[in-house]
């Protein structure tokens, strides 16, 4: 596939299904050119055989929510200005009908379960901030005092002073009689013409304070609101998450965890007899270990919160969770893969969806359940999983497949100490000899995987062969292999990559060992200018958003209150041993690096002063910075920049490791 077949890749999104198994709905996304943003729209299928079909027609409308009598859905649009708003629909489609109004947005919901009411979470600025005074820009606000070690986000930017608040809401009737634009008319004096109601109902805001809210479910009796509480801390960082219930009446919350439990909690829901489910790891004594976590389902039970999985073995980090009866859904990831279990009170496990697949979204009701998924041909399908079978409903990734694919061989090599290491190659068509492009990842807790990868396909159209592994340090191989590299960067991780790389080439006379390159972003910047530093094989590097100076990552991070000091420590001898900076001397390849003006994550000034190094030291180095992306720039980017980004890379790689 070429740069611009980025509009090919259609993701679907987490699917709502209804209560009787009749029919699922769910949401596209691509990338468009054109527009210059993500554009989708909500989809229904009726099951077992039906023909998907278009339900809404808006520019980018998004998380489907099915009303528990499956009459209607709830999904987030944007409003006149913008601004993510919740909409409804009858199930069957028609005109949606607005039920929010937030000044910042929407950033998730809940229908309540007598279907009368959302629950919904919005941030709430601070008085003059965010547009909240008309003609009072960014630039004109008051300074903002900050307290607490922590203050901006990447994709957010600055939101200690607009914390996420929880609001309820009436939802209004979708067969209403509209509003009507009223006709000139001469009017009494001070009577004035009505006005166009926005909404139907003003909401109520359940939570007040500084603190930030996350995550939603109510009570199955609709009494109560479940999130989960996240308060600035002072002067460490604690990773422990505190879960209340708030009274939709307005009365006082109760705790239903503390952060004595010493749980980090990625999601949460609540089963129909009134358990409370989540995904959630352990973070320690000091409440900060977050490496290779090891993600499980727990129940909030009154004695305590109980572990259903085993830490060692599966990782749930990625997914959701789904009550189906008395057992719950959820999403692991290994080896690539992303399958889909069902678990047992008891801790029994069970596979509903497995194999080449990696599972983004489920749903279950009726005795079925239905999946989205991505596989190796193509970016997002849905699965309707029935009686141990399943069957896909859709076909988003013909145009892809249409545009050309190279379906990668999967491999594993033993490294330099017998360590297993799998990845896969990815090869054009003929004979060659090809150069040859060795990628990493980000995370490092993360993993390449199975699906049709974007990233692989441009390259190999390109004539390169993609060599690509997941070394120590990444998901899905276990709890020991994602902590093997804790304050150890750049060592076994380094052997695995580099001993992946040749033992690709030494199974495929095709691909030119003499004749190679490196590119990573992220932790994947970070072992690429580590690997430059150390292996001087490589005509060319690319270093990408990356991790590349643990001694200024503190104060600049969004994340590094916490993630350098677990990873690399804290002493000067333990971050200079595994630092990039501290080696770049060392580095004799052609670099580019590529950054984002508004990556938080891996701030700007790790690329810049990596390349001025770089500079100083008389390596050729070339530099190339995005103006208003973040860290996420080659996911969801404009698909503008992601296409120039390509074609950067691409004429880097043309430069210097040409394909003969």
């Amino acid at each position: 596939m070429r740069a611009d077949d980025i509009e090919k890749l259609i993701s679907v999104g987490r699917p709502a299904i209804a209560a009787d198994g009749s029919f699922a709905i769910f949401a596209t996304s691509r990338p468009d050119l054109t527009a210059n943003r993500g554009v989708g729209q909500l989809w229904r299928v009726d099951l077992p055989d039906g023909t998907p079909r278009r339900l809404t027609r808006g520019v980018a409308d998004s998380g489907p929510r099915l009303s528990s009598d499956s009459t209607r859905v709830a999904f987030v649009r944007g409003d006149a200005k913008g601004r993510p708003q919740i909409f409804v629909i009858p199930a069957h489609g028609g005109e949606p009908v607005q039920a929010t109004d937030a000044p910042s947005g929407v950033e998730t919901f809940a229908w309540a379960p007598d279907g009368r009411s959302f629950a919904y979470l919005a941030r709430v600025p601070e008085p003059g901030r965010y547009g909240s005074v008309e003609g009072l820009d960014a630039s004109a606000e008051a300074p903002r005092h900050i307290t607490g070690i922590r203050w901006h986000f990447n994709g957010l930017g600055y939101f200690a002073d607009r914390p996420a608040h929880v609001f309820v809401v009436t939802v209004p009737e979708t067969d209403a009689e509209p509003f009507y634009e009223p006709a000139p008319a001469v009017l009494p004096e001070g009577e004035q013409p009505p006005k166009k109601p926005v909404v139907g109902a003003e909401p109520r805001q359940l939570t007040e304070g500084s603190a930030s809210h996350s995550g939603l479910a109510f009570s199955p009796d609709g009494a109560e609101v479940l999130t989960t509480v996240d308060e600035i801390e002072s002067t460490r960082r604690d990773l422990r998450t505190r879960l209340i219930a708030i009274p939709v009446d307005g009365s006082s919350p109760r705790e239903v965890l503390s952060r004595e439990a010493g749980l980090s909690v990625f999601d949460l829901d609540v089963a129909a007899d009134g358990t409370v489910a989540l995904l959630a790891h352990e973070v320690g004594e000091d409440g900060v270990d977050f490496i290779a976590p090891g993600v499980g389902l727990w129940l909030a039970e009154g004695v305590g919160p109980r572990r259903l999985t085993d830490e060692e073995s599966i990782n749930l980090g990625d997914g959701h969770i789904t009550p189906v009866g008395d057992d719950f859904l959820v999403q692991d990831a290994t080896r690539g893969r992303m399958r889909l279990l069902r678990v047992t009170r008891a801790g029994d496990v069970s596979e509903v969806l497995a194999g080449d697949v990696e599972v983004t979204g489920h749903a279950a009701a009726g005795g079925v359940v239905v999946a989205a998924v991505s596989t190796p041909e193509s970016f997002g399908e849905l699965v309707l999983v029935e009686g141990g079978k399943s069957r896909t409903l859709t076909a988003f990734g013909a145009a892809a497949a249409a545009s050309g694919i190279a379906l990668p061989t999967e491999l594993t090599v033993d490294g330099r100490d017998g360590y297993p290491v799998h990845g896969w190659v990815a090869t054009p068509a003929g004979e060659g000899p090809f150069p040859v492009i060795l990628q990493i990842h980000g995370g490092p807790y993360a993993a390449y995987g199975v699906h049709l990868f974007d990233e692989t396909q441009v390259l190999v159209d390109a004539g390169y062969a993609v060599v690509y592994s997941n070394p120590r340090g990444s998901a899905g191989y276990g709890r020991a292999h994602g902590r093997s590299i804790r304050q150890a960067m750049g060592t076994v991780d380094f052997h695995d990559v580099i001993d992946f790389l040749e033992g690709a080439v030494a199974a495929d006379a095709r691909l030119d060992g003499s004749r190679v390159g490196v590119m990573g972003g992220s932790y994947g910047g970070y072992l690429t200018a580590w690997v430059i530093a150390h292996d001087h094989r490589f005509a060319g590097a690319i270093v990408e958003r990356g991790f590349l100076d643990p001694a200024t990552f503190q104060g600049t991070s969004d994340i590094g209150t916490f993630f350098g000091d677990e990873y690399v420590g804290v002493s000067v001898a333990d971050i200079a041993r595994q630092s990039p900076m501290a080696v770049v001397d060392k580095v004799t390849t052609p670099t580019l690096v590529i950054h984002s003006e508004l990556d938080f994550r891996c701030p700007l000034e790790q690329a810049t002063r990596y390349y001025a190094a770089l500079k100083r030291n008389g390596t050729e180095a070339e530099m190339l910075i995005f103006p208003g992306e973040n860290h996420e720039l080659t996911r969801s980017g404009q698909p503008r920049h992601r296409v120039q980004r390509f074609e950067a890379v691409l004429d880097w790689w043309n430069r210097k490791l040409p394909v003969r």
